[in-house]
């Protein structure tokens, strides 16, 4: 027993927020890379492109104190034409992936914060078997397609829910999703 391997620590605290120091940044890209070319092999060694000449990068970060630490997730967002908007490389850490928070956030994040700045419309390829998670976000399928030799969803968010976020650069707190969270916050919401 006192000598069993100890779970790797998993931060119950999620700062999401634009990209603004060098280290989110390329926290960020290795992210993308570890995802997207390591474990699901979509892309050989980078899967950097054009659109991360333009796009937004959002990340969020885990902290071991009051202090951010890591980088365990990343979106990027972009405005492809006036008023339309794309997310793209929506990525989570493997040991964060049950938190249930981080890709929620990032996401509402990268709406809210393309709302404010004059999006009419949002949307996403979506690999299809994040297509459900999406949907209980309130983002509807367009269409089906193959994108990078897997099936995608083109999706779009209903911008109703998500308001205008003004202040992305300093972003908002996530909290690991737990059943513990969710009585605080009914308790919280009722006091008020």
């Amino acid at each position: 027993m006192i000598f069993e391997p100890f779970k790797p620590f998993v931060s119950s605290e999620f700062k999401i927020k634009y990209a603004t120091d060098a280290w989110e940044l390329s926290g960020a890209l290795a992210l993308r890379r570890a995802v997207f070319c390591g474990e699901q092999g979509l892309f050989q060694g980078d899967d950097h492109d054009e659109v991360d000449d333009v796009a937004t990068t959002i990340v969020a970060l885990s902290s071991f104190t009051i202090v951010a630490e890591s980088v365990v997730g990343t979106v990027r967002i972009h405005e492809q034409a006036q008023g339309l908007w794309r997310g793209s490389r929506l990525a989570v850490a493997p040991n964060y992936r049950r938190v249930g928070a981080i890709g929620a956030s990032l996401i509402r994040l990268a709406v809210s914060s393309a709302h404010a700045l004059g999006c009419r419309r949002f949307l996403a390829h979506v690999q299809s078997q994040n297509a459900l998670l999406f949907q209980r976000l309130h983002w509807r399928t367009l269409e089906e397609v193959e994108l990078h030799g897997r099936p995608h969803h083109v999706m779009e968010a209903d911008l109703g829910f998500y308001p205008p976020f003004r202040a992305p650069e300093t972003g908002f707190l996530a909290l690991r999703h737990e059943p513990a969270n969710d009585r605080r916050c009914s308790e919280r919401d009722k006091a008020a």
